[in-house]
């Protein structure tokens, strides 16, 4: 019996996506990117939301015509029911839950960063359990150990700012686009031999920490957000020309940035025993991540990360996400509602001293 046809919808933030999945084959993908929120410098959810409207009905109409595919072949539905900006998600589970009332088919909802988990394995077959999961995306920032799907022992997390809100926001304070990331490394690999220049401290990140201390494993970013700040306004009083300093300010901040994220993923490496890691999210096509934990894995680790194509939000996660849960038997009904603070399905918090504190 060959694996059902599964449709997965992604409207959880400014990609409007659709993917055909049987299996771990992408049979068919679209994704649709609002990029008109670079002229506000971030997304505006009710323009994010009408955008969605306006366009899912021919994203979902593309995917399924590049499968060969008609609505009605679709054995599964899946649609990312959070977390994410509410009138965003109600967009893909309104229209998920109608096609799938109106063709007698199931519906599963989806966590969006469960389904950032499944990216890599679509392209790498050997991304599967067990192994260490770094979720790093504009709103999120976990850091996790993964012994089976659908088990998670959550190690740390940001306390404010997440890895890729951080970049967008040292973007605007550089003068740089959104999203930040892109234009952070861009920056930084002019900064040539004055990469070095600045140096920033590396927040929660102290050498004589040890494992079971509250700041082992968890992450802030706003003061490193701030101490960019400090430094722009620093240099302008000292008569600098900011645009002189923007390449090797965006090449400290990122190389803070990826440091503190490389420790912190290497501690929980040497922790659990676990040298296969696995990134997720936007933040993981960051060229400067990748190498620095490959570096730091060396010749007996392993490093997953998804394409650029699939590490941005898209409706093929969603998919082999959705069907992971449908064949445990997890269907919703036409009660699914999204939810912009949807709990992470089993994931359980490892306190600082190793036991698990209660199901997120």
């Amino acid at each position: 019996m060959s694996a059902p046809l599964v449709l997965g919808l992604e409207s959880s933030c400014d990609e409007t996506s659709a993917a055909v999945l049987r299996g771990d084959e992408v049979l068919g993908h679209v994704i649709f990117t609002q990029d008109f929120h670079r002229l506000y410098g971030g997304v505006v959810p009710e323009l994010a939301s009408r955008a969605h409207l306006r366009t899912v009905d021919d994203v979902v109409a593309g995917a399924l015509r590049e499968a060969g595919a008609s609505l009605a072949d679709v054995d599964v539905f899946g649609v990312t029911a959070g977390p994410g900006l509410i009138g965003a998600l109600l967009v893909g589970v309104a229209w998920a839950k109608a096609a799938a009332w109106a063709l007698g088919k199931p519906v599963v909802g989806v966590h969006h960063m469960e389904a950032h988990l499944f990216a890599a394995a679509l392209e790498h077959p050997g991304a599967q359990p067990p192994f260490v999961g770094l979720l790093v995306s504009g709103g999120h920032t976990l850091l996790m150990h993964v012994p089976a799907w659908g088990e998670y022992r959550l190690l740390g997390s940001t306390r404010d700012d997440a890895a890729g809100e951080a970049f967008d926001k040292a973007a605007k304070i550089l003068g740089l686009p959104y999203p930040g990331g892109p234009a952070i490394q861009s920056a930084a690999a002019e900064a040539g031999e004055d990469a070095k220049r600045h140096r920033f401290t590396r927040p929660l990140l102290i050498r004589s920490q040890q494992p079971g201390e509250a700041d082992y494993y968890d992450m802030s970013f706003s003061g490193l957000k701030t101490g960019l700040r400090m430094k722009v306004r620093e240099l302008e009083h000292g008569g600098a020309q900011p645009g002189d300093e923007v390449a090797p300010l965006a090449a400290a901040f990122q190389d803070a940035l990826v440091d503190t994220l490389a420790s912190k993923t290497m501690r929980a490496v040497k922790q659990t025993g676990c040298r296969r890691v696995v990134l997720g999210g936007g933040v993981a096509n960051s060229r400067a991540l990748r190498e620095e934990l490959a570096r730091r894995l060396g010749s007996g680790g392993e490093l997953y990360a998804p394409s650029p194509r699939l590490a941005t939000d898209n409706g093929a996660m969603i998919a082999r996400a959705a069907l992971f849960r449908y064949e445990r038997g997890e269907t919703a009904g036409l009660d699914l509602n999204a939810r912009a603070d949807l709990p992470f399905p089993g994931m359980t918090r490892v306190t600082p001293g190793g036991g698990p504190k209660g199901r997120g």
